[in-house]
């Protein structure tokens, strides 16, 4: 029989396996090991559902709504531009939207500050006669650094400082990390504004693909070409397009047995835009409703948006018509679908046309990041102020009135939503349920790999390898194995098991527990070596051409950067 220590180490072994192979959504593992404790009798019935009403997850919700308004309201998109000096150089226009992009970073989600600056840097790169990837990679990298710097920053810091309540009896304030991470982000955007963004290759091929890139549509066939297979061959040839198929009654067929008729569509991937393709393909039309003039723009889907799931027919629908797809991206070669059936997954790529109020408010609403034209939002100054006031006032409301951050974001969201200053369809797509599923289920796992006595083994253990280091390596080595484990790991599963280990050590070697949970902070969202680290590296991959290498040659130097600055910071401060 095994004890109950043993059984908690197996199920999260297995748990982070299941984590780390991706093959599985982070929720329903989180679910999984959940229904594995609670059958093994880690977790007691009673307590199997008080993760929903931690004060950590109803904070990380609250936040994600309130962080939706400000991006919603345009003020922070149009502050960033107005801050953007349109003479300057390339390097001063980048460090300058870095800058903006952490500071955003700082108060709301991760993902909102790539989706409000992510159009800025493709048009800086395009103004520059740059490619995106230029610039990308470093933006990404620092609206991560900006997280580490407030209690919000990140749900992560939420969670850690959610642990430090429970454990230690008091949870952090709300700028306790804003020393130790404002200096690690200072040092790193100054690398990233100096240096960083000059390890990444400039790949020719990569440019003239952002400039053409490869897309999915259909034309509809207006008369059958006389020369049947072999003209219509003959034709695509010319247009450099391939046929992946022919879309009869909603059905993909590689060459119907009767031929081609009139009214059937071609499904065909090219670079060759929709128009041009069918002025050389004489008996074929484009399908969508184009009209000259009309703003035609390139997007990415960003992890939570409410398309995600959706096929590419629903847009038209969700916009009132406002907004249409006119291609996808290539992964139409191995879903063959037809294209209004072809389910939205997120880091697609499409390509939708309308006037730029529609564009610019179907953009922002469903969170899609815009790669090749950008349209601010224009911004309802009466709402704007309201939304800022209200963000203000929960801040203060923590620092100086001691009032609980999921008290105060909650009653800051209530007034968001009962006065109206975000489409009631807003508030609750906007909040990140996979990481409130995630947050919920993994809270009293972790309290069983606690309570069983297998953390205190753990942390008995690195106790033991870390007993006769100096301070500063300690807390270098805590920081080091948060952040690799974060290259597998959602940063909330991350901080969910480090942040408990990293009290027992404390414990065990007689430190402040403060300066190894802090250590857990920052390497939580240290996310610079891989592209599936982090939601935000994964978005930019595509936009940016880059390959898996290309974020440790630039995010090795800045991961040691994070680190060892981290590391020499918190041992003087707590040493």
């Amino acid at each position: 029989m095994l004890s109950p220590a043993l059984l908690s180490s197996v199920i999260l072994v297995i748990t982070l396996a299941l984590f780390i192979s991706e093959r599985v959504r982070h929720d329903l593992v989180a679910i999984i090991a959940l229904v594995a404790s609670l059958a093994f009798g880690l977790v007691a019935p009673r307590n199997a559902l008080q993760g929903f009403a931690d004060p950590a997850v109803i904070a990380v919700a609250s936040v994600f709504i309130v962080g939706r308004a400000i991006e919603l309201s345009g003020v922070a998109s149009a502050a960033t531009v107005w801050l953007m000096p349109a003479k300057a150089g390339f390097a001063v226009r980048m460090s300058i939207l870095l800058v903006a992009g952490a500071t955003l970073s700082a108060f709301m989600n991760n993902i909102a500050a790539l989706v409000i600056t992510m159009p800025i840097a493709t048009e800086i790169a395009r103004s520059s006669k740059r490619p995106p990837g230029a610039i990308l990679m470093p933006l990404s990298f620092a609206t991560l650094l900006g997280g580490m710097t407030t209690l919000i920053g990140t749900p992560a810091n939420l969670i850690i400082s959610s642990v430090r309540d429970k454990q230690l009896g008091s949870p952090f304030g709300f700028f306790s990390n804003t020393p130790v991470g404002v200096l690690v982000t200072v040092l790193g955007l100054t690398y990233l504004c100096t240096l960083g963004w000059r390890f990444l290759p400039h790949r020719q091929s990569v440019s003239r693909a952002n400039r053409n890139p490869w897309m999915t549509f259909e034309l509809l066939l207006n008369a059958v070409p006389s020369g049947g297979r072999r003209e219509l061959g003959t034709l695509l040839r010319k247009t450099s397009a391939r046929l992946l198929g022919i879309v009869r009654d909603e059905q993909i067929l590689n060459w119907p047995d009767d031929g081609l008729q009139i009214g059937d569509r071609l499904l065909l991937l090219s670079r060759t835009d929709p128009w041009k393709a069918a002025e050389l393909l004489p008996f074929a039309a484009h399908v969508s409703r184009h009209k000259s003039g009309v703003p035609v723009t390139r997007v990415s889907v960003a992890h939570g948006s409410p398309l995600i799931g959706r096929g590419l027919g629903a847009i038209s629908f969700i916009s009132g018509d406002e907004v249409h797809v006119i291609a996808g991206g290539p992964r139409a070669v191995t879903e063959r679908q037809p294209m209004a059936q072809m389910a939205i997954q997120a880091g697609d790529q499409l390509f939708v046309e309308g006037s730029s109020d529609a564009l610019a408010r179907f953009t922002t609403q469903m969170r899609l990041l815009e790669i090749d034209r950008f349209d601010r939002l224009r911004v309802n100054s009466s709402k704007a102020y309201a939304i800022a006031g209200i963000f203000l006032c929960a801040i203060l409301a923590i620092v100086v009135g001691n009032i609980s951050p999921a008290l105060s974001f909650l009653s800051a969201a209530a007034l968001i939503g009962g006065f109206r200053l975000i489409p009631a369809k807003d508030i609750y797509t906007s909040i990140d349920w996979s990481v409130i599923i995630l947050l919920a289920a993994m809270i009293p796992v972790g309290a069983s790999f606690e309570s069983t006595g297998a953390a205190a083994i753990v942390a008995s253990w690195l106790g033991e390898v870390l007993a006769d280091q100096q301070l500063v390596v300690t807390i270098g080595a805590i920081c080091t194995v948060t952040m690799l484990l974060s290259i597998f790991l959602n940063n909330v599963a991350t901080a969910l098991i480090m942040a408990p280990l990293a009290i027992r050590v404390a414990e065990l070697l007689g430190l402040d527990p403060d300066a190894l949970l802090l250590a857990v902070l920052i390497g939580a969202s240290s996310d610079f070596l891989t592209p599936i680290g982090h939601h935000n590296n994964l978005l930019v991959m595509g936009p940016g051409g880059y390959k898996f290498s290309d974020y440790s040659r630039v995010g090795a130097i800045m991961a040691i950067i994070v680190v060892t600055t981290s590391a020499l910071f918190l041992a003087h401060v707590y040493g």
